[in-house]
């Protein structure tokens, strides 16, 4: 176990990221196409063919999903995707035609000091180019903190990033998960180094601190970014288990409490929270099949919580004037 999303069979990560622009692209890529659905509950999403998702649906597999920065204009990613898979003979086909099924998901980080020339100025949009890079760079390791979807991610007051954890549900299946934290809010609790998903934490991979030995009242007051929509948190939930997209659609939804335990506020107005959730079917549920899925529910959760602790532990600052400070700069 890798501490991972990538321990679940079948799944695969691939990042790239700009220091010029100080953003990047992150891309679960599945070796086989995986049964996927998405929750979206925050107030201000963007993304990319999640309709197609919804259980009732007709597409049942997905070739990869992607999450991205740059707002809107980073949706071109799922393009630079889909082209270089096309190329590699995955997709949907129809004859000779293939159409890789591409699912993304966007936040925003257009204002944390890289260069944004592109968003004004006409010739090539950065993450066309950094999707395919992404595919290209797919593996079972990869780089977490500031990387990929991660890169130019912030918090109410320190560095965001891109984190990932791991966990064996009791009836053997892998559950990971895969997070880019660009929160509203905060992930630590008040001013000090302890994170929202203390409770959660394995093996001290985000400092093993623990709770603060008391929690002051000023800690549970309302810290957020200033202004709409510069924010979000995004993540993928990847299971070895076999699902329907109806299951898969439960298992996304209940991963949102991971979000909402470590990030405070959660799912805001601000935020465009979103959380696919992937089966590779490789592993029967076992027994009650109603338990079992909510066991993966329980430990998607934990994962989801676990790697946003993690991401921003793992981040690094940017080296742009007024840059957010990473978490290490501040604590350790």
């Amino acid at each position: 176990m890798r501490n991972l999303i990538t321990d679940v069979a079948g799944v695969l990560v691939g990042n790239a990221d700009d220091q010029a622009i100080a953003s990047g692209v992150s891309v679960v890529l599945f070796e086989t196409p995986a049964v996927a659905s998405v929750a979206i509950l925050g107030g201000a999403p963007g993304s990319r063919e999640t309709a197609l998702l919804e259980p009732e649906m007709t597409v049942e597999g997905v070739d990869a999903l992607v999450l991205s920065g740059g707002s809107a204009f980073g949706l071109d990613a799922a393009g630079g995707v889909m082209s270089a898979l096309a190329a590699k003979g995955r997709g949907f086909g129809r004859g000779s035609l293939r159409v890789p099924i591409v699912p993304q998901a966007i936040l925003f980080d257009l204002a944390n000091g890289g260069d944004k020339s592109f968003t004004v100025a006409s010739g090539e949009q950065p993450y066309r180019r950094l999707g395919a890079a992404a595919v290209e760079a797919a593996g079972k390791t990869f780089a977490l903190g500031t990387s990929g979807a991660g890169y130019g991610a912030t918090t109410v007051n320190i560095k965001g990033g891109l984190g990932s954890a791991s966990a064996l549900t009791r009836s053997g299946h892998t559950v990971g998960a895969l997070a880019a934290v660009n929160s509203v809010g905060s992930v630590t609790v008040g001013d000090g180094p302890q994170f929202w998903a203390a409770p959660f934490e394995q093996h001290g991979e985000f400092g093993g601190l623990g709770w603060p030995q008391r929690i002051a009242p000023g800690a549970l007051e309302l810290r957020s970014k200033d202004g709409p929509g510069t924010s979000t948190n995004l993540a993928i939930v990847a299971t070895d288990a076999i699902l329907t997209k109806a299951e898969a659609k439960r298992l996304a939804l209940v991963a949102h409490d991971g979000l909402a335990r470590a990030v405070r506020p959660a799912h805001a107005p601000l935020d465009g929270d979103t959380i696919f959730a992937a089966a590779t079917g490789r592993r029967p549920l076992a027994g009650d099949r109603i338990f079992d899925l909510t066991d993966l529910c329980v430990v998607a959760a934990d994962c989801v919580a676990r790697a946003m602790a993690r991401g921003v532990y793992e981040a690094r600052a940017l080296t742009f004037t007024n840059a957010k400070p990473s978490w290490r700069d501040l604590f350790g």
